[in-house]
């Protein structure tokens, strides 16, 4: 163990050791990648690599950026590092200190750089990383070579032989695995570029404060906490829209801020580029801001600060809202509403926006704030609807039914064709017109927390129900982006392509 831990060396020393070897006079090869299962496959490309020189040396992908899903990896770069270190024909190890192996490879300077046949082909190379690294050897003087041996998927493996997924979600994938490849779903995903989507909605600033709580204060029935420190992040109508901006090439939004603290530069800062945004400005309220008091670690909700309004909009402002909703939703493919039931959308602008939109895709979300006085059934028509299974039972008026009897009784109350129902720890149902329905369940056990998650659920799955997807893949698509989602705090990330991109190629090996 003492000679294995020995060869595992930090970046810096790394770099040292490498310029004495070439010193020497000794070529040395890198060899850069997660590396989550050591299989045959893997013993074999390092052996083939070292025969391109004299000292081969590995770097990992460190925990904190392998974008395989959640779940991954599951062996730490601890044990990764000692596992490549103990192979006879590894000289030293290292774990990497960024995302990729470009500013590796520029500090290391190897003579070599080795990738597997998989990535010989770089249109197939979902990051498209490989032509950066190729650049970054041949401007440092080295050469890139491709090993060609046995091939094994560590996903696989570690998907057929460990306890990676639960078992409903085992044999739900083991089933979908028939009918759907990885490449089927991402040609899908990608086909949404050509969609022109509108987003209709609240804006919400969402802020959390973190706090180390100590306890109950000692005068008082209080939690006494000290501020660690603040992150703010786009909620609402523009978390959906950041969500499909990295999927659909153009993205408009129409919403409301409030003039006595708009937060309009902020907002406008935090959309991202391809997104039109258009605001409507009430002067009797500020824009909706929710401030959530959190402990620190363990990550808890303490308790919840909002800054809003819910009464209906100035006359004037809302007929301006009607008008801009008339026009636009016309000229989109998908008109995608999501109803905090903050005032912005009275009965006027839902006419308008059922009138007008070609396909609606609709969620109505429940809070503490409107619990009961939001439903969905305030539209009179949607093409797909998307809401969580409290929200579906309020709306059916009987909170014991089965989730089945909910979904069957609410799709024909609104015409749509697709209905689907988040269910949080049991997954999602979603039904078509002819009552196909699919359940799926959930493909991580890991939560951070959970706001959030159903607006990326319902970005990336309207484009699905529009293009006539099945239930059981919109269910997939969405329960995918649910798992990354939920991983991180509220919508301080957006769903991005190439991380879902890789965990779908993982579920699906």
């Amino acid at each position: 163990m003492a000679v294995t831990r020995s060869k595992i060396l930090s970046l810096e020393e790394l770099a040292a050791v490498i310029a004495e070897h070439k010193t020497n006079s000794r070529r040395v090869v890198q060899c850069h990648g997660i590396f989550d299962l050591i299989h045959p496959g893997h013993i074999r490309h390092f052996e083939q690599a070292k025969q391109e020189g004299d000292v081969l040396v590995v770097t990992l992908t460190p925990d904190r950026y392998v974008n395989k899903g959640p779940g991954r990896p599951v062996f730490n770069e601890l044990l990764r590092s000692e596992t490549i270190a103990a192979l006879a024909c590894v000289d030293h190890v290292a774990v990497n200190d960024w995302p990729t192996a470009v500013e590796t490879i520029h500090l290391l300077k190897p003579d070599v750089y080795v990738k597997g046949e998989e990535y010989e082909t770089a249109e197939t190379d979902l990051t498209g990383m490989i032509f950066e690294e190729e650049r970054a050897i041949l401007e440092e003087g080295g050469r890139l070579h491709f090993t060609h041996d046995l091939t094994f998927s560590s996903s696989h493996l570690l998907n057929a032989h460990f306890d990676v997924f639960t078992p409903e979600a085992s044999a739900f994938l083991n089933t979908f695995r028939q009918r759907y490849s990885a490449d089927d779903v991402i040609d899908l995903l990608n086909s949404f570029q050509a969609l022109k989507v509108l987003v209709v909605g609240d804006v919400i600033v969402d802020e959390y404060v973190f706090c180390r709580a100590y306890g109950m204060a000692s005068k008082s029935t209080s939690i006494a906490a000290q501020l660690q420190y603040e992150e703010h992040h786009a909620g609402g109508a523009m978390a959906v829209a950041n969500h499909l901006a990295g999927f659909c090439a153009e993205v408009d939004l129409v919403t409301c801020l409030g003039a006595l603290d708009s937060r309009e530069d902020w907002i406008r800062a935090h959309l991202k580029p391809n997104v039109a945004a258009t605001f409507h400005l009430r002067p009797d309220a500020p824009t909706t801001v929710k401030r959530r008091y959190v402990s620190d670690f363990p990550f808890t909700k303490m308790f919840e600060v909002a800054q809003f309004t819910d009464e209906a909009l100035p006359e004037d402002v809302e007929a301006a809202v009607e008008r801009d909703l008339a026009a636009r939703a016309e000229a989109a493919d998908v008109v995608v509403v999501v109803d905090f039931g903050h005032g912005f959308l009275g009965p006027e602008a839902i006419e308008t926006i059922a009138g007008a939109a070609r396909f609606l895709a609709l969620n109505t979300q429940t809070n503490a704030i409107n619990l009961g006085y939001n439903p969905v059934t305030r539209y009179p028509r949607a093409d797909y609807v998307c809401i969580d299974a409290e929200e579906a039972h309020l709306a059916y008026g009987d909170r014991k039914a089965p989730i089945e009897v909910v979904v069957a009784a609410l799709a024909p109350r609104l015409g749509a064709p697709v209905f689907a129902i988040t269910r949080g720890r049991h997954g999602s149902i979603v039904r078509a017109r002819d009552g196909e329905t699919a359940s799926v369940p959930i493909f991580s056990r890991e939560v951070v927390d959970t706001i959030g998650a159903g607006d990326s659920f319902l970005a990336l799955t309207a484009p699905c129900a529009k293009l006539g997807c099945p239930p059981e893949l919109i269910g997939f698509v969405g329960n995918a982006v649910g798992a990354l989602a939920v991983r991180v705090v509220g919508n301080k990330e957006s769903v991005e392509p190439i991380p879902l991109y890789k965990f779908i190629s993982t579920l699906l090996k």
